[in-house]
């Protein structure tokens, strides 16, 4: 059988520790990036990290501007676009939103990419994909470049909410439903399966749930930890060519509760309680997933998530209308309401 050439694109370095931000420019110069840098960042991270980010950047000789987004939307990717003209480098200083904004900016420009996280919320640090809302599709996953560095300074990632470190965890543990739902679409379709790409993401996340005792709130060690994991998840999608490593049925449901929840939860708390559910219809160990959560503090019920049970069946219902192109446990054609709502009771998420 004849192998079409592929491209893994992986970031070249990782640069993970208390105090890392602080050697910014230096990390920028070693890569022989020269002239002006675009660093992009929110309202909140601009004052945690970008302030810092721009003064190492200066005292390195860089010429340096900045923009702040307020949203994960295709208006902010175009609006920074537009401000690339003579830039050499985009920095994405902030939460999953800027990352993905200035990942997916960068990319369009034809520039390198730096990812500089200040919360260890989402596997989106160094994976080649950007979550973007576009219009009435909502928020869709699309194709990016892999970050070329990653500088995450658990300094900052430990201040940032332990909520957000939570949600982290629990999007590490979906990688187990969306590898079920990878192999069910390699023996029904043939669709390409890659068993090292499969093979690191389940790895990383069993090694979260064994280390789920150890994730403390305010402890260097568990930002580090989540953080390590993280990027090892968006190591796997580069090797894969496709998010499948860590996104499969229980991450349709959450974008679908993102279109239909009036105020969703964060995107891995959603992702958690999803993995919940359809390791249920995979005919899984879904407790096993349940407890391990729990550890972590991360929702595993409606209640948990704020989010009304209404909601929920809903959304299991419209899930696989979702990236209808990726086969999951959910087939064709989905659930009904009363087995949506019969999977929810069961599960004890409703």
């Amino acid at each position: 059988m004849e192998m079409n050439p592929r491209k893994i694109e992986l970031p070249r370095e990782i640069h993970t520790g208390p105090g890392v931000i602080k050697n910014t420019g230096i990390i920028c110069k070693d890569l022989r990036f020269k002239g002006k840098v675009m660093v992009v960042t929110g309202y909140k991270t601009f004052n945690i990290a970008a302030k810092d980010v721009i003064g190492s950047l200066e005292a390195e000789g860089f010429e340096t501007e900045y923009v702040k987004v307020k949203e994960a939307s295709m208006e902010s990717v175009m609006m920074v676009k537009e401000n690339l003209e003579d830039m050499s480098l985009v920095l994405g200083v902030g939460g999953g939103k800027v990352i993905d904004v200035a990942k997916m900016a960068a990319t369009l420009a034809g520039l390198s990419f730096i990812s500089v996280p200040t919360a260890a919320s989402h596997d989106g640090i160094a994976s080649p994909r950007a979550s973007i809302r576009d219009g009435e599709r909502g928020s869709v996953s699309m194709k990016a470049t892999s970050p070329i560095g990653v500088i995450a300074d658990t300094d900052i990632i430990i201040k940032a909410p332990f909520r957000l470190l939570a949600s982290g965890c629990a999007d590490i543990v979906s990688n187990y439903t969306a590898i079920l739902d990878w192999k069910l679409a390699h023996r029904l379709l043939n669709e390409r399966y890659s068993e090292s790409a499969a093979a690191l993401s389940l790895m990383t996340a069993k090694m979260i749930i064994k280390s789920a005792d150890a994730i403390k709130e305010g402890l260097e060690r568990s930002a580090r930890l989540v953080v390590k994991s993280l990027i090892s998840s968006g190591i796997a999608i580069s090797i894969a060519g496709t998010s499948r490593p860590a996104s499969g049925s229980e991450h349709k449901f959450s974008h679908a509760l993102d279109r239909i929840a009036p105020k969703p939860a964060l995107h891995g708390e959603q992702c958690g309680v999803g993995t919940i559910m359809m390791m249920h219809l995979h005919g899984g160990d879904w407790r096993f997933i349940k407890d391990a959560l729990k550890k972590m503090h991360a929702p595993t019920t409606a209640y948990e998530l704020g989010i009304e049970p209404e909601y929920i069946i809903e959304a299991l219902t419209k899930a696989h209308t979702i990236r209808k192109e990726r086969y999951t446990i959910l087939g064709d054609r989905g659930l009904t309401r009363e087995a949506a709502e019969k999977l929810a009771k069961k599960t004890e998420v409703i």
